[in-house]
């Protein structure tokens, strides 16, 4: 008897390709999170006060110096977004894996890349700013376009048509 290889088939192979990436992605996030910091935006990371510095209402802390003031979008620190990109990363490694969730979680994979090309884009323009390595910027150079091909390829989990 032939094997028949249908497009049922591919699309299985292709999304347990997919989360098996998003799963050790999401492992790096927890076990190595300094190869993660540079791609997370400074304009969503909270800037925590010492404990104890007053702060007056000018934005001057009481030795003259300015005290950091947080962005609309900074709800969590640097450390904070780097774990949840990593639990957002697990939870769309297993939805992909389910076939009912497979549609939805690759949607949402799909938005979750998408997302994330804004701190690749950030992280590239720092690398390129004068305080910038060469080393910075050959990564980034590099991890940018490595975003499309991740986003097309959840996008076609998402839109795959379901064959017997």
């Amino acid at each position: 008897m032939p094997f028949s290889w249908s497009a049922r088939t591919t699309q299985t192979i292709s999304a347990a390709a997919m989360s098996a990436l998003l799963l050790v992605s999401a492992r790096k996030h927890f076990q190595e999170p300094k190869f993660y910091a540079p791609v997370v935006p400074d304009y969503l990371c909270r800037k925590d006060h010492a404990v104890g510095s007053a702060t007056l209402e000018d934005g001057h802390d009481r030795g003259g110096a300015i005290a950091p003031r947080n962005g609309a979008l900074a709800v969590m620190s640097r450390e904070e977004w780097i774990a949840v990109s990593g639990l957002l990363e697990a939870a769309a490694a297993v939805g992909l894996i389910i076939p009912v969730t497979r549609k939805a979680a690759a949607r949402g994979t799909t938005l979750m890349f998408t997302a994330f090309l804004a701190g690749h884009v950030d992280a590239l323009r720092r690398a390129y700013s004068p305080g910038g390595t060469a080393s910075a910027r050959r990564i980034h150079t590099l991890r940018l376009p490595l975003q499309v091909p991740l986003i097309l390829w959840a996008w076609s989990l998402a839109g795959a048509k379901r064959g017997a």
